[in-house]
């Protein structure tokens, strides 16, 4: 056999050592690719992990650290962290944001009363099913932002204004008032009573579906502009109805400034606030009666009126008036209904002034009252402290029919809303002269304040048929006395 040959050798050796070579490389480059997978997958799960962890973690342990470290030292220390100085970055940039709109927005002021009002324009009411419609602040539709007002001038609703702000990041120079305020929106005047009630009564239905909560006080607005005073009917009502004593409303004057000019521009935030800006406006039926029950009721309580005791009994009362819209001849218009009271047993006719008469008097009076006679006036307001199934009989000078409007029949509607019974109206004929036809609407500034004679044979036809319903009904009379919220 030959035997391998030096050469032979050399080369056999070289070609395992090639191929080992390429073995080891080959090798090598899969672990290669193998650690840079395993990075990868490494660092793709640090990722998510870092997702799943609040951002602010590592800057709260980093403040913990740093406060045990404080402690350790047993030394008095102040180190402002990390997310100290973003959370104050962030708080005074929200309090920046603060945007400050008009009270009155005057681009609707051709439409003041629809829609979403003039008053605090952009805002949306919260509505439920025949409910009131109304604002709350704080709330989810307010994203848990408070109230903020610049609003103590009295001659000029677009310079009042409001915002929404985060509680911990209030406005500048802003002052956080506690308890609730309710905030009212009133087109007409406080100081009649009718009115007035209007644009009460809602806070009564929202106090009724949020388990008597009640005012710690209230802010008035009539077109935007600051108001610090209301009848005294209507007060006296309010406290009656919420039995929180004395009625505090803000007239923002109590630092000194006469919040007339609008030159202090401090801004009053509110822990809750409550706004209303529709009066009864949605409400159904059979809400307004449950709110004029509530009222009648606390209101009889407040006064100390106890019930009747006689059910067979009538009462008539004609509430007078004196000036615009009261009798020409009172003494006549009275001998009528005096002598058709007579006709009927158990009837007693009573005759009054309201404004000679404290709220507490008309209380007790309307109390004892099943028939009301009386020319269309704010003294109808009354009606709604009669029982249940009461009846109105309502007199209106010459020309209101034709040029009045709507707003002739506001005591129709309050009679339906509070349960009461409206027997109609007598409107008298004849009146005082219009130099203009009588269909011109510039009568209506004659008519408007005129006077009221009388028919006699209508009048005592009119108070013997209302006298007979209501003896028929005495049997059954309604009284409400529920005067709980609950």
């Amino acid at each position: 056999m030959k035997k391998p040959t030096k050469e032979s050798n050399s080369n056999h050796f070289l070609r395992r050592e090639s191929s080992s070579s390429s073995s080891c490389s080959l090798s090598s480059s899969k672990l290669s690719i193998y650690l840079v997978a395993v990075f990868v997958v490494i660092f793709t799960l640090f990722q998510i992990q870092s997702l799943q962890i609040p951002p602010s973690w590592s800057l709260m342990h980093e403040k913990t650290v740093t406060n045990y470290s404080c402690r350790l030292s047993n030394s008095s220390c102040h180190v402002t962290t990390q997310e100290e100085e973003i959370e104050k970055s962030m708080a005074s940039k929200l309090r920046e944001s603060v945007t400050f709109l008009p009270l009155k927005d005057l681009r609707y002021a051709n439409a003041a009363m629809k829609g979403h009002t003039w008053f605090m324009s952009s805002m949306q009411d919260m509505h439920e099913q025949g409910g009131v419609q109304y604002q709350h602040f704080p709330s989810e539709a307010s994203g848990g932002r408070v109230l903020c007002l610049k609003g103590r001038d009295r001659r000029d609703g677009a310079r009042n204004s409001y915002a929404l702000a985060w509680p911990e990041s209030l406005p500048h120079n802003s002052t956080l008032t506690k308890g609730i305020t309710f905030i009212s929106y009133n087109h007409y005047d406080y100081h009649n009573i009718w009115h007035g009630l209007s644009a009460m009564m809602p806070f009564v239905a929202w106090h009724i579906g949020s388990q008597c909560a009640g005012p710690t006080r209230w802010i008035l607005y009539h077109w935007g502009e600051l108001r610090t005073s209301m009848a005294p009917w209507v007060r006296t009502m309010l406290e009656a109805t919420f039995g929180r004593g004395p009625l505090d409303i803000e007239d923002f004057d109590r630092d000194g400034s006469d919040g007339g000019g609008g030159g202090d521009r401090a801004v009053t935030c509110f822990e809750e606030a409550v706004v209303m800006r529709h009066n009864e406006g949605g409400m159904s039926k059979e809400k307004r009666m449950e709110v004029y029950d509530l009222m009648r009721c606390r209101s009889r309580v407040y006064c100390g009126v106890k019930p009747r005791g006689d059910g067979s009994s009538i009462g008539m009362t004609m509430l007078m008036r004196d000036g615009a819209r009261s009798f020409k001849n009172a003494s006549a218009v009275i001998r009528v209904f005096e002598k058709e009271c007579g006709k009927v047993e158990g009837c007693r006719l009573m005759v009054a002034y309201p404004h000679n008469l404290t709220f507490c008097e008309q209380v007790k009076l309307m109390s004892l009252t099943d028939i009301m006679v009386s020319p269309h006036g704010a003294q109808l307001t009354n009606m709604i402290l009669m029982d249940r199934n009461s009846s109105v009989m309502e007199f209106f000078p010459k020309g209101w029919l034709e040029l009045a409007g709507v707003g002739q029949y506001v005591y129709h509607w309050l009679a339906a809303w509070s349960g009461m019974r409206h027997e109609g109206a007598w409107r008298d004929p004849t009146g005082d002269h219009c130099p203009f036809p009588e269909n011109d609407r510039r009568c209506m500034s004659v008519f408007k304040n005129g006077r009221i004679g009388h028919d006699e044979t209508y009048f005592s036809e009119w108070a013997r048929k209302v006298l007979g319903e209501v003896k028929r009904r005495t049997s059954v009379r309604t009284v409400s006395g529920v005067c709980s919220c609950n």
